[in-house]
């Protein structure tokens, strides 16, 4: 089968842009140097463009995890023109696709399946979408969004004006015009670019996959550093709609906490967030299955399958009556008329099941632990 056309034009650009930024920013650097406010503007405009890109594109437009105010979403149009992936409306709805047919080596744009390559920049290099451009029906929620729509008609001249205009105005501002568009203009857009497609291919490589194996996606908290908190990836294909990626408190996601920190001042709202019953459930069913696996090729495997399923039922069960009794919890705390002395007997009844649930939790690990070195030993 022959391969698609070359699309010149970003074969061109991403080699073009490539080799200047491993070439001139060392070279100026060396001979020019670069001051404290080179460095700071670049670290800001990588945020800026990154932060467009995940709270943007990602969290807010693809996938609606959250509402956000219109001033915030016009910072993030541009901020989306400025890190030069396409408007919002064509980028979303490319994801969508992703999403509903992640893996399928034809219909995801970038599969995991095809290749490192291919995920990360080889399916911008050649027409492999050329019958499915511009069909954006997958999208028509962001079709009535008048900002995303104005990015959309406006998105090449607003691209010139950030990739441009910006570094140039940051240039002036320090006194060194040229050094500002290699590192805040140049490097900026090519290490953001490439981070950015890290998410498509590393993500989808290497890393753990605790809450589902239907798909390549992984959690990486490595990858997260470079990707603003999106390399917690195998909970995100599995529950999308989350504002969160990273949902432990010590997980970086700078993105959770932007997002988190504009509702604080009111410019977001709707937060979305996936239950701790779904989320421990899904953890629990993959590891359940990966034991399964195992220990079905072990002599004797019956008892040790009916002794893990009755463990897991066990630790469903505890589940449930404690995010049960969460629920009453939360109720409670909103409702300021309640007795003090039923808040009491309910606090201490929720913290009797919520020890309940972490031992039988443990026991449940634990178990599966010494299931799986026995198929080992």
């Amino acid at each position: 089968m022959n391969k698609p056309p070359l699309i010149w034009t970003n074969v061109l650009f991403f080699s073009l842009t490539f080799l200047a930024a491993i070439t001139l920013v060392p070279w100026y650097g060396i001979n020019y140097g670069f001051s404290s406010a080179h460095w700071i503007a670049f670290v800001g405009c990588m945020f800026y463009a990154g932060l467009s890109i995940t709270a943007g594109y990602h969290r807010l437009w693809a996938h609606k995890t959250y509402n956000a105010h219109p001033a915030v979403e016009f910072v993030f149009a541009l901020g989306g023109a400025f890190a030069l992936q396409n408007s919002a409306l064509h980028w979303s709805s490319d994801h969508r696709v992703h999403h509903g047919q992640v893996d399928d080596p034809i219909k995801d744009p970038y599969a995991a399946t095809n290749g490192f390559w291919y995920s990360h920049i080889g399916w911008m290099l050649r027409d492999y979408q050329a019958d499915s451009y511009g069909d954006y029906s997958n999208c028509r929620d962001l079709q009535r969004n008048k900002i995303v729509m104005w990015q959309h008609k406006h998105y090449l001249k607003l691209a010139l004006l950030m990739n441009v205009g910006l570094p140039l105005t940051l240039g002036l501002l320090v006194g060194d015009v040229w050094g500002m568009l290699l590192l805040a203009g140049l490097l900026r857009l090519v290490l953001s670019q490439h981070f950015t497609f890290f998410i498509n291919s590393v993500a989808h490589i290497w890393g753990s996959r605790p809450y589902t194996e239907k798909n390549t996606a992984r959690d990486n908290g490595f990858l997260a550093l470079f990707t603003y908190g999106e390399g917690y990836h195998n909970f995100h294909h599995i529950f999308a709609s989350d504002y969160r990626n990273g949902i432990r408190w010590f997980h970086y996601d700078p993105t959770k906490w932007v997002i988190r920190s504009l509702a604080a001042l009111g410019l977001a709202s709707k937060l979305k967030r996936t239950p701790v019953e779904r989320i421990e459930k899904a953890k629990a069913e993959t590891l359940m299955s990966k034991t399964q696996v195992r220990l079905a090729k072990l002599p004797l495997a019956q008892d040790k399958l009916t002794l893990l399923q009755q463990e897991y039922d066990l630790l469903l069960k505890k589940l449930q009556n404690y995010c049960s009794l969460q629920k009453q919890v939360l109720e409670v705390k909103k409702n300021n008329m309640a007795k003090q002395c039923e808040r009491s007997a309910l606090m201490a009844q929720y913290h009797e099941l919520e020890a309940a649930w972490e031992n039988q939790k443990q026991a449940w690990l634990a178990l599966n632990a010494r299931l799986l070195k026995a198929s080992f030993s």
